[in-house]
């Protein structure tokens, strides 16, 4: 229910999110299943949904590839925002202080955060952890904040050193149908 940050401050935990759900409140999390077990089916690879929360992400939802060698990120699971996909997406449109502040430490640059900004999605080989790719589109709130990162992520051998080639669009229209329903939500 609560989880310490990383100055030891108390915050809401993963479990308040999986509890607004079972409860039908969460909108994005109600819609994320079968968003994310087609986006899977579509790329053949592990999908996930991040949330930010302080210092870190959370892995709110998921869809693992049903076999084979996969990225596993199971629900609830708490990553640094100092490297991946996801946490470049999170980054990405934050306000210019929490920015600043994101990058001290990040395996990525503002040049780099520029980029996602100008594209609309991200990618990492092997960033947050060695012989994983993933890629990454931003989930975006009824007033156009990014309010998520929805991912793909699986093997630098299946998803290449470009995987935003393979699966940018596949990420950007499962992003674009979360947002559509949280817009409609609103």
């Amino acid at each position: 229910m609560v989880a310490r940050d990383m100055q030891g401050r108390f915050i809401l935990g993963p479990r308040l999110a999986e509890l607004a759900a079972a409860a039908g409140e969460d909108r994005l999390l109600a819609t994320a299943g079968p968003v994310l077990t087609h986006l899977r089916d579509v790329t053949g690879e592990s999908a996930q949904l991040y949330r930010r929360q302080g210092d870190m992400r959370i892995c709110v939802a998921a869809a693992e590839r049903l076999s084979g060698l996969r990225d596993t990120v199971p629900v609830g699971s708490t990553l640094p925002m100092k490297a991946g996909s996801a946490a470049q997406i999170l980054m990405a449109w934050e306000e210019p202080e929490r920015l600043h502040r994101g990058l001290q430490g990040a395996r990525f640059t503002a040049t780099a955060l520029s980029g996602v900004r100008r594209r609309g999605w991200a990618q990492s080989i092997g960033e947050r952890e060695p012989g994983v790719a993933s890629v990454s589109a931003p989930v975006r709130g009824p007033s156009n904040r990014v309010v998520a990162s929805v991912s793909v992520s699986g093997p630098i051998e299946r998803l290449t050193r470009h995987p935003g080639r393979m699966h940018a669009q596949a990420v950007i229209d499962a992003a674009a149908r979360l947002t559509e329903a949280l817009r409609r939500s609103g």
